[in-house]
């Protein structure tokens, strides 16, 4: 793959990617910072590439991989005057329903959740980007949409 192929599918993933990352990080700044490292990474280790048709692929594994990075590194306590403030405001964005109840989820459902039904996934190739068997996939995505429904009949009142 040269340069410019790297750049032309680089283009075609960011909308993708920025997804992804948004639903690990959930700050702006912090998934601007992931999706840049995990392009500079891919190009740097483009060479290990073993087949450009996974690439999409490749470079969401990357790109999970420095999210949790990120995770791991900004381990900082918040004051708890700042963390209800940023809650008012959060509430008052007036986000919908079904994106705080996704929010909510726990990051082994929400991140299997968002690859498969908001970036269009295949079980099999979320199974290669989370290092995970096919059963488990499965049962993650099960389990998080029994997660969604519970909150979104419960919590929004929806109904069945």
């Amino acid at each position: 793959m040269n340069k410019n192929q790297f750049t032309t599918q680089v283009l075609n993933a960011e909308k993708s990617l920025y997804h992804i990352a948004k639903s690990i990080l959930r700050n702006d700044e912090d998934c601007a910072d992931a999706m840049q490292n995990a392009v500079l990474h891919a190009y740097e280790k483009l060479y290990t590439l073993r087949n450009e048709k996974y690439f999409k692929t490749w470079l969401t594994r990357i790109l999970i991989n420095e999210c949790n990075r990120i995770l791991r590194s900004r381990k900082i306590s918040v004051p708890y005057d700042e963390y209800f403030e940023k809650q008012e405001q959060e509430q008052q964005e007036d986000y919908p329903e079904v994106y705080e109840a996704v929010m909510e989820l726990a990051d082994t459902y929400r991140i299997p959740l968002v690859l498969f039904y908001v970036e269009g996934f295949s079980v099999r190739d979320i199974c290669r980007i989370l290092k995970l068997s096919q059963s488990t996939v499965k049962t993650r995505l099960y389990r998080s949409r029994k997660l969604l429904k519970e909150k979104l009949t419960g919590e929004y009142g929806y109904e069945e």
